[in-house]
C-alpha cells in the first residue's frame, strides 16, 4: 500500500469515528490559527500574539510523556501583565464536549527536519 493510500484510509477511519475532516487547514499558519481558536474557546480567554507564542513554546515538545501529562493536567501560562492563566488543552471535566479534527499531513520544515511535501487537496466524505 502506498503512503497516500494509507493516509486516505486513516482519514476515512477517523471520520467514521466522528473526527471532522478539515481540508481547509493546509499549512502551519492555518494549523496555528485553528489551534488558537480552539484554545481560546475552551479556556474562555483571548491571548496576545506574545502570549500565544509563549504558549506554543510551552506545549510543543518531542517528549511524549510530557505532552501526555500536559493534556491531562491543568497548566499555567504567565500573561503579559504578570498574572497567571490556568488553562487546559482538553476538556477533562466534560470530555464528551471535546471536538476532534483531522487534517492531511503538513509540510513543516524546521532547522532539524524536512518533512514531505503537501499532498494535493483531496475531497473526502463520510462513507
Amino acid at each position: 500500500m502506498k503512503e497516500n493510500e494509507l493516509e486516505l484510509d486513516l482519514l476515512r477511519k477517523l471520520q467514521d469515528l466522528k473526527y471532522e475532516y478539515r481540508n481547509d487547514i493546509r499549512d502551519l499558519d492555518g494549523l496555528k490559527s485553528n489551534s488558537r481558536d480552539h484554545f481560546e474557546n475552551l479556556n474562555r480567554v483571548k491571548l496576545t500574539e506574545a502570549e500565544f507564542s509563549r504558549l506554543l513554546e510551552q506545549i510543543i515538545t518531542p517528549d511524549v510523556f510530557a505532552a501526555a501529562r500536559m493534556l491531562r493536567e491543568k497548566n499555567t501560562l504567565e500573561r503579559e501583565d504578570g498574572t497567571p492563566l490556568d488553562y487546559t488543552l482538553v476538556n477533562t471535566k466534560d470530555w464528551c464536549k471535546n471536538h476532534f479534527e483531522v487534517i492531511n499531513q503538513l509540510r513543516i520544515n524546521t532547522e532539524n527536519s524536512h518533512h514531505r511535501d503537501l499532498p494535493p487537496a483531496k475531497s473526502l466524505t463520510m462513507v
